[in-house]
Formats: structure tokens, sequence, C-alpha cells
């Protein structure tokens, strides 16, 4: 019987294994540039453009730039194994990236369309005459209304989803399953349909032209996904790892807060994330819950910006745009490698 080289079919895995990475990373990079694209435009819109808008070869010639730089970022990723030679490279490429837009656009490049950061009385500037929304606040004071809003509601889906999760997974009760069939109902209807009676329930209570209205109405909307999604994780967690802590002493709360909930930490942190950029991005109940210019978010902000009637300033929409998305992006960035490490529950071996 003729022997089998284990090392010559090790090798050749290898190259298999190799090969199928590089398509598959090779298929993603070409589906995601697409998607990213309009991303690199708007930012190298808001540094580029002037009163008389860009030209679209400094678009491309910037984007000739960023789009290499990021797959090579993101190949780099993948290849160097050390958090430490992954900054190193980072720099590296945000150099020669850098580098390379002086050497082909720099004549182009200015920061005059961010100038709303530090100027509180943006209309005159820009104008010297009032737009469709009337008198601009400051970017920062719709920056901490869209903050206030987008954390306080994501704290309290956090907190009653996590609750209503783990109730609904370990407690067997009358009309438990009447419950989860009403949550998928609610889940049919698109929030937008109930904005008339929303606004009227909102006005009768009287958080009309307040914060508190769209935190209250984005915390209930989105609760019942975030229920069934703690549920999950919930469901995933073994029971005998609580009941073996309640047989050593601890009690049912000690056993749901140091047992538990350590084994969800992904869960929390997926609908904290999910639930931070809806609030973040919000615009239609933060704009029918007001009349008036009673509050400003960030949403409205822009909104206000892109509709000026002396005409639209795009490098400055843009600006407005990357300032706008610069939250959600650190957020996510952050929680990332929580995000695609995401397991259902569960102990380690």
């Amino acid at each position: 019987m003729a022997s089998v080289d284990w090392n010559a079919l090790a090798a050749k895995s290898r190259r298999s294994r190799r090969w199928k990475n590089g398509l598959l990373i090779g298929f993603l990079t070409l589906v995601s540039v697409p998607i990213l694209l309009p991303f690199f435009w708007m930012v190298v819109i808001s540094v580029t453009a002037r009163t008389g808008g860009v030209e679209a070869a400094v678009l491309w010639l910037a984007c000739a730039v960023l789009v290499p730089a990021t797959c090579a970022y993101g190949a780099a990723h993948l290849a160097l194994p050390h958090p430490r030679a992954r900054i190193i490279a980072g720099g590296v490429i945000a150099a020669a990236a850098a580098l390379g837009l002086w050497a082909l656009v720099g004549d182009q490049l200015h920061l005059h369309n961010y100038r709303f950061l530090v100027n509180s009385n943006l209309v005159e500037d820009i104008r010297g005459a009032a737009t469709a929304g009337g008198q601009f606040p400051w970017v920062w004071t719709a920056f901490g209304n869209s903050l206030l809003v987008a954390s306080v509601s994501t704290a309290l889906k956090v907190i009653v989803a996590t609750l209503a999760g783990y109730y609904l997974s370990r407690f067997a009760f009358r009309g438990r399953s009447g419950f989860l069939q009403g949550l998928l109902i609610l889940e049919v209807f698109h929030p937008w349909m109930l904005t008339i009676p929303i606004f009227l329930v909102i006005y009768w209570v009287g958080l009309l032209n307040t914060l508190t209205g769209p935190i209250l109405v984005l915390t209930a909307i989105d609760l019942p996904f975030f229920i069934f999604i703690m549920k999950g994780f919930f469901d995933a967690v073994p029971w005998d790892i609580e009941m073996s802590a309640m047989t050593d002493g601890a009690s049912r709360r000690q056993a749901f807060r140091m047992v538990v909930l350590p084994q969800v930490r992904a869960g929390l942190i997926a609908i904290a994330v999910l639930g931070f950029i809806k609030g973040w991005e919000e615009y239609v109940f933060v704009t029918a819950l007001r009349t008036g210019n009673s509050y400003w978010v960030m949403s409205t902000y822009l909104y206000y910006v892109a509709e000026d009637v002396m005409g639209v300033d795009y490098g400055l929409v843009a600006a407005v745009s990357v300032f706008y998305m610069i939250p959600s992006l650190a957020l996510y960035l952050w929680c990332q490698r929580y995000l695609t490490q995401m397991t259902m529950g569960g102990v380690k071996g």
C-alpha cells in the first residue's frame, strides 16, 4: 500500500484555502466599492467644493487615492495579526494617501465648508438672509439635542428589552404566546403609518415641542424588535449555569447580573449600537412632534441646510453630512470587534 504524503496534502490544503480566501476577499472588495464610493465623494466634496461647485475630475482623482488606500488598509488588517502592526500599517497608508491627495488635488483642498463648527450665525455668513427653515441654531445645539435623544432612548431600549427578554425567556405565564404574537404583529405595521395618532397622543399628554416626546416614541417603536433579539440571546444561555449559581448561594438577581448578563454581552452591545444609530438618524418623528422651530436636531439641521431658498451650497451640505456621520461611525468602529464576534449566548469550554 502506497504511503500518503501528509505534508504535500497539508500544503495543497493551505494553497486551496488561500486561493478561496483571496477570491472571497476580492469579490467582497468589488461589491463594496460602489457602496463606499458615494461616501468618499461626500468627504471629497466637503473639503474641495467652492461657491461654483466641484469639478468631476477632482472627485475621481481623490477617489483614485482613497479607494486603493482603503483596500490596502483592509488587506493589511486581515494579513497582520498584531494590533500594533495594524496601527503602524494604517499610519503608513494614511500618510501615503495624504501625500497622494496633496500631489493630485492639493490646490483644491480647504476647510472653509466646515466653518459652521465655529460660526454660530451660519445664515448671515452664507447668504445674508433667512432660509426656508428660518434662523438656524448653532450646530452644537442640534448636535447636543441629537445626542440626548439617541443616548436616552438607547438606554431605555437596552434596559427594557433586556428585562423583558429575560422574563420571556425564563418564565412561563398565562398569555406568554399571545404576547409574543403581539410583538410580531407590531413589527408588521410601519411606524410612519401611526404618525398622526402618535402626534395626537403626544399633544394630549403635553409633550409636544419637547425632546421627551421623540425619545418615548422611538423607544416604544424599537422595543418589540429588540425584545425578540434579547429573548433569543437569553434562550441560548444554558439554564444549568444559572441554577448552579443559585445552588451555590446566589440570589436570582445576583445570578442574572453576574452570570447571565456577561453571556449576552454581545446582544446588549448589538441593540445599543442599533438603538443609538436609529435615534441619531431619526427625522420623521423629531419633525412631526414639533411645531415651528421649538427644537433642532442634526437631521433637521441638515435638511434645512440643503433647502436653502437662495441656492444650495453643496460643499456646506457635504461638510454637515460628514460631521453628522462621525458619531455613528465612531460607535461602530469602537464596537465592531464585539459585533463581528457575536454569539448567541453559551459558555466557553
